[in-house]
C-alpha cells in the first residue's frame, strides 16, 4: 500500500504541483489585501497615528486594514510611543499571540529610537530591541499621511516577499534580554 493509495482511501486529494506558484501567489495576494490591525498606542502619538487615519478622510479600511480587538486575530502591529521596561513582556506576548505571519510597524520616535526620553533608565531604546520591525516610520508625531504610506510600504514587501529575511537571524525570534540596561 503506496502513499498514494493512503491518500486515495482517505479521499484526500494531492494538488497538482503545477498549481502551486498559483495558489502561493493567491495566498500573498489575500495577506496584502487583508491586513488585520492591533493597535498599541502607549502616549499621544495615538491620536495622531491609530485614530486619524480611521476616520474618512484617510480611511484604513481601502487598503483592506481592518482593527480588531484580539491578537490571535490580528496580523499587523502598529505600535507608537515610548516603550517602558514593563510594557517590554507584554508587548512580547501580544506578538506571539499574533497569528502568523506577523507584521509590525513602529511609528513615531519614542516607538523607533526612545524620542526624547531615551537613555532613560525606564526606556528601551527602540521596539526592535523586543520584536522584529518591518517597518519604519519616523515623525514627532507622524502624519497620517506617512501612515498610510507606511501600511502601502509593508503591503508592497508582502507582495515581493521581502518581509523577515533581514530583520531576523537564522536561528529564529531574538531574545529578550532580562537586563534592558546592559
Amino acid at each position: 500500500m503506496g502513499i498514494t493509495d493512503l491518500f486515495q482511501d482517505l479521499k484526500i486529494k494531492i494538488i497538482n504541483p503545477r498549481y502551486l506558484p498559483f495558489i502561493d501567489k493567491l495566498l500573498i495576494w489575500g495577506r496584502r489585501n487583508s491586513l488585520w490591525l492591533l493597535v498599541l498606542g502607549i502616549k499621544c502619538c495615538t491620536i495622531e497615528d491609530i485614530m486619524v487615519p480611521g476616520a474618512a478622510n484617510y480611511d484604513f479600511e481601502r487598503f483592506g486594514v481592518l482593527p480588531r480587538n484580539s491578537p490571535r486575530q490580528c496580523d499587523l502591529m502598529i505600535i507608537s510611543g515610548p516603550i517602558t521596561q514593563k510594557l517590554a513582556r507584554p508587548i512580547k506576548v501580544l506578538y506571539e499571540q499574533m497569528a502568523e505571519p506577523r507584521y509590525v510597524i513602529a511609528t513615531g520616535e519614542c516607538s523607533i529610537c526612545g524620542g526624547p526620553w531615551k537613555g532613560m533608565y525606564s526606556i528601551i531604546d527602540g521596539v526592535d530591541q523586543i520584536i522584529p520591525v518591518d517597518v519604519y516610520i519616523p515623525g514627532c508625531p507622524p502624519k497620517p499621511e506617512a501612515l498610510l504610506e507606511g501600511i502601502i510600504k509593508l503591503e508592497e514587501k508582502i507582495l515581493k516577499g521581502e518581509i523577515r529575511k533581514k530583520f531576523l537571524p537564522k536561528t529564529g525570534i531574538p531574545k529578550i534580554k532580562e537586563d534592558w540596561r546592559s
